[in-house]
């Protein structure tokens, strides 16, 4: 199964990330919600493919702010749950 994940719009409120880490933020999000996924398994809405318009992944403490990619996976992990995976 190939899975690819491509994330338009990402609103972290109360975090900053300079804009020259954004793209490093965005792939490392997306690279372990595929790993995720793959791993997981995907939820019955999401076998046939198509669009997911909107995730909450709700709160979440972020640890290092300084590492973005282990910031991208914090946050994918929360996007993963918040997909009911």
């Amino acid at each position: 199964m190939n899975i690819n994940v491509n994330i338009e719009r990402l609103i972290l409120d109360g975090v900053s990330v300079p804009h020259a880490q954004r793209p490093l933020l965005q792939a490392a999000v997306e690279a372990e919600l595929e790993r995720l996924l793959a791993v997981g398994g995907l939820t019955p809405n999401l076998v046939a493919g198509g669009a997911v318009p909107r995730v909450d992944a709700g709160s979440m403490e972020i640890g290092n702010t300084g590492n973005y990619t282990q910031m991208g996976q914090q946050i994918a992990h929360a996007v993963y749950r918040g997909m009911g995976s």
